[in-house]
């Protein structure tokens, strides 16, 4: 491209890609994930910067192994969080694991610290 739409174009290319940073993988805009709580009866939700909780599943296949779990919101379609092992301690991961994998947690997960 030449002319005055080539130095637009790059700059509306630069400006989005630091608006999808700042959303995305600074973690800086409303709807960024912040932690994963499991409620009786309603499975495991994911609570946002906002303070709303949005209801999540496992993805299944490759989306469940010891490294991650991977995790797609029930309401609505395209976005997912991926949850690695490092972002929680041993015991939390290994929770997450087991609900992702049988759908529940053990009787004992209510006794994990947060």
């Amino acid at each position: 491209m030449t002319g005055l739409p080539a130095p637009a174009l790059a700059l509306l290319t630069v400006a989005l890609g630091a608006a999808s940073a700042w959303d995305r993988a600074l973690l800086r805009g409303a709807r960024s994930p912040r932690a994963v709580e499991f409620r009786a009866g309603a499975g495991a939700v994911v609570v946002l910067a906002s303070g709303e909780a949005v209801a999540v599943r496992a993805v299944r296949g490759i989306g469940v192994t010891r490294h991650w779990v991977a995790l797609a919101p029930v309401s609505f379609p395209g976005r997912s969080m991926l949850v690695t092992a490092g972002m929680t301690g041993p015991a939390g991961a290994r929770l997450l694991r087991l609900w992702a994998l049988w759908g529940r947690t053990p009787g004992a997960a209510a006794e994990l610290p947060a």
